[in-house]
């Protein structure tokens, strides 16, 4: 019989924590848990793991840190990302910085073994250093609001406070380059 996959949990919250390890276990993983850093850093030097899932901010501590120290002991590690207060920024953060992936809580086991079936990527993807400009950022927001409203541009209009020609003017300019 196969060894189980490995999964090491790294996160603040006890009762997220003991709920997902448990329901992964029950799907058949072994799963180690961590509340803190200094933990988890001491599980990795003591086993391997197939996965590591680590919570953004960890009692106030950045999980990107703890990500470099991760991936500083490890680095083949895979790291998914989870957070509870998820923004663009910090996943680009967190994409740059090394991990794999990065999920807003709560995350259920179907969606870890999902990232489990993935297969890693062969190298990581280069992240361009240059940030969007105003103008491609305003507009690619504007776009996501509007499928959030399904193309409706009143509804999309309300929803930005923004008057309803103003918005539809904004959206008939073609988008700002990169």
């Amino acid at each position: 019989m196969p060894d189980p996959t490995r999964l090491l949990l790294i996160d603040d919250d006890p009762v997220f924590l003991r709920t997902l390890a448990r329901s992964l276990e029950r799907r058949g993983l072994a799963v180690s848990t961590a509340q803190q850093a200094p933990a988890a850093l001491a599980a990795l030097r003591e086993a391997d793991f197939d996965l590591v899932l680590l919570d953004l901010n960890l009692d106030g501590e950045s999980g990107l840190l703890v990500l470099a120290e991760i991936l500083r002991l490890r680095p083949r590690q895979r790291v998914v990302i989870l957070t509870g207060y998820a923004s663009v920024a910090t996943a680009v953060e967190a994409i740059k910085a090394g991990a794999d992936n990065y999920l807003c809580k709560p995350v259920n086991s179907s969606e870890i073994l999902a990232l489990l079936a993935a297969a890693p990527a062969p190298e990581p993807v280069p992240v361009e250093e240059q940030p969007l400009s105003m103008e491609r950022l305003e507009w690619e927001y504007l776009q996501r609001v509007l499928r959030e409203h399904n193309g409706n541009i009143s509804a999309t209009a309300r929803a930005l406070n923004m008057h309803r020609r103003t918005l539809q003017r904004k959206l008939q300019k073609r988008p700002a380059k990169r």
